[in-house]
């Protein structure tokens, strides 16, 4: 069983930068591939990007390419999402969730685990 945790969500005005961390506890994210997900009020859940744990390879959606940035630390098995020039649009509930393949899937059904969400709130 794998647990996620998302931190580092909150308000911040348009053009600032926030920094998401989604830590793993239960097993090392060897072989899965890690998704963010946003979901605005309203809206369906909608994928930000994501990395494949062993390749490092990262995936981002045309809507954020640029100003988003996915990394890893191997060492605390942790996942970040770096978001540079931050807009109104960008508010939504930011979760993180895990796949046991090491395949980009941008369909939140795909993804086995899933954390609990932090706000992230972008004002104009």
């Amino acid at each position: 069983q794998v647990q996620l945790v998302e931190s580092g969500g909150g308000l911040v005005q348009a053009g600032g930068s926030l920094r998401l961390s989604c830590a793993a506890s239960g097993r090392t994210f060897s072989g899965y591939f890690i998704g963010w997900f946003r979901q605005a009020p309203g809206k369906e859940r909608e994928f930000v990007g994501g990395i494949s744990w062993s390749s490092g390879s990262t995936y981002y959606a045309d809507s954020v390419k640029g100003r988003f940035t996915i990394s890893r630390d191997n060492a605390k098995n942790t996942v970040y999402l770096q978001m540079n020039s931050l807009k109104p649009e960008d508010t939504a509930v930011y979760y993180c969730a895990a796949r046991r393949m090491a395949i980009v899937a941008d369909i939140a059904a795909r993804y086995d685990y899933w954390g609990q969400g932090t706000q992230v709130t972008v004002s104009s």
